[in-house]
């Protein structure tokens, strides 16, 4: 077993967590202390009761998520949120959540993950969140069609379904960039444009991000948001498995997005 705080502050310093900036909810770091030690991480990307649940099932005492117990803001502990609440501090499980530190971390991100479980290398940033590039884009000569298949498998592979803008017979993608999660947006495609992006590869994104895409001649592959946030939190987990010699788990719970 090992202390909670060693882990915390391992992940801390390896996910840059002071340093990256994120949306206030998210809360990066140690979300949910226990009485100290760890004996088995369970790692997820969405904080459920089903996810606690399976997570108490398997004997871990850590839960690493992507989007933790205050996704949601400031709200009374009843109903739902009590409920998931009790049942963390009753069975002793400790709670770490790590949002974009985590997409833009450069060996266990969710962004640089994706890009290479499609066969693409990063070569530079994209998706910039204030002081930080959140994704990844480089060159490449591959045939659109044939990513999207590579995408499309993926998606299905990891609890999710991939949809993409037309492409045109004959489409090559030259220039690609990747924003795992809720990655289109009129500010990524902006971004695109000037970076000469010709794919654009995302979790998903609202209507308006596919018809501005096709007018802009860029091509966008929507991946599935949860499917494209599976691949950090099960690595971190990975990671702690290799270095403290915890045993770890991962708990699938796709939301169908």
């Amino acid at each position: 077993m090992t202390d909670l705080a060693v882990i915390a502050t391992h992940l801390d310093e390896l996910l840059n967590t002071a340093a990256i900036p994120d949306y206030p909810g998210a809360l990066n770091g140690l979300q949910l202390a226990n009485r100290g030690s760890i004996t088995r991480v369970a790692a997820s990307v969405d904080i459920s009761r089903r996810v606690v649940e399976q997570t108490i099932d398997v004997g871990a005492n850590l839960l690493v998520v992507h989007h933790g117990m205050f996704w949601g803001g400031a709200q009374p502990i009843t109903g739902a949120t009590y409920d998931r609440l009790r049942l963390l501090l009753t069975h002793d499980v400790a709670v770490y959540a790590s949002h974009l530190p985590l997409d833009a971390h450069g060996s266990l991100g969710n962004n640089v993950l994706l890009a290479r479980a499609l066969g693409l290398e990063p070569t530079g940033g994209f998706a910039r969140f204030k002081t930080v590039d959140v994704g990844v884009r480089g060159a490449s000569d591959v045939d659109t069609a044939e990513l999207w298949k590579r995408a499309d498998e993926f998606a299905r592979t990891h609890g999710g379904i991939a949809r993409r803008t037309p492409v045109a017979a004959g489409h090559r993608t030259r220039h690609w960039a990747i924003c795992t999660g809720a990655g289109a947006s009129s500010e990524t495609l902006l971004e695109a444009q000037a970076h000469g992006v010709d794919t654009l590869i995302v979790g998903e994104g609202p209507h308006h991000t596919a018809v501005a895409a096709d007018d802009a001649g860029i091509v966008v592959i929507y991946a599935g948001h949860y499917a494209t946030e599976t691949l950090g939190v099960r690595a971190v987990a990975e990671h702690l498995t290799e270095t403290f010699g915890i045993p770890s788990t991962f708990i699938a719970a796709p939301t169908g997005l």
